[in-house]
């Protein structure tokens, strides 16, 4: 499958319509692998019933976030993302859409949290390469809007040829799948 867009989400009906948990992560996990699913393969991943998950599928579908991918036969249901990546861009000076976003982003912060805590209870089974190879920083930098978007731009381009679907079909050896998580904003 070619390349897609980065599909965004502007306005507060969609925002809204993403904003639950099992929503979040079937877009993720299909915008990361550029793969198809059916509600059954996916209902796994999610912790539901395939016919909940479907009906999510549905729902994710009439937002344009997913849509029906080609089935071999006909018979089943498969989904595919309608991008390659998410981008939350609610209209700040309408108040739906500034609420819709702080609701989504803080179902991803939640979500993001428990990775990191996760990651905190298991990191004594991993091994040392893993350990020290691993990290959580945060640096105060002085600079101006220009240099800001320079450098969220700069780590996006670093981040990039590391992408899982990049990386899927032949993954270097001892690879694992990682979060990185980035995020810039002024203090005061």
């Amino acid at each position: 499958m070619a390349e897609r867009e980065n599909v965004r989400v502007t306005d507060a009906r969609t925002l809204r319509a993403l904003a639950h948990p099992a929503r979040i992560e079937i877009v993720e996990h299909l915008n990361v692998t550029g793969s198809t699913v059916t509600a059954t393969e996916v209902a796994g991943l999610v912790g539901l019933s395939p016919s909940a998950t479907s009906y999510h599928l549905r729902e994710l579908a009439k937002y344009g976030l997913v849509e029906q991918a080609p089935s071999g036969d006909g018979r089943e249901r498969r989904w595919r993302s309608t991008g390659s990546s998410l981008w939350i861009d609610g209209d700040a000076d309408q108040p739906d859409a500034a609420a819709a976003v702080r609701t989504l982003v803080d179902l991803y912060l939640t979500r993001d949290q428990q990775r990191v805590r996760d990651w905190l209870d298991r990191q004594h089974d991993e091994p040392a390469e893993w350990r020290e190879s691993s990290a959580m920083m945060g640096q105060q930098l002085l600079v101006t809007p220009a240099e800001l978007a320079r450098l969220s731009e700069q780590v996006r381009e670093l981040m990039e040829p590391y992408r899982v679907r990049e990386r899927l079909a032949d993954p270097p050896a001892g690879a694992r799948k990682v979060v990185v998580q980035y995020t810039a904003f002024p203090l005061d």
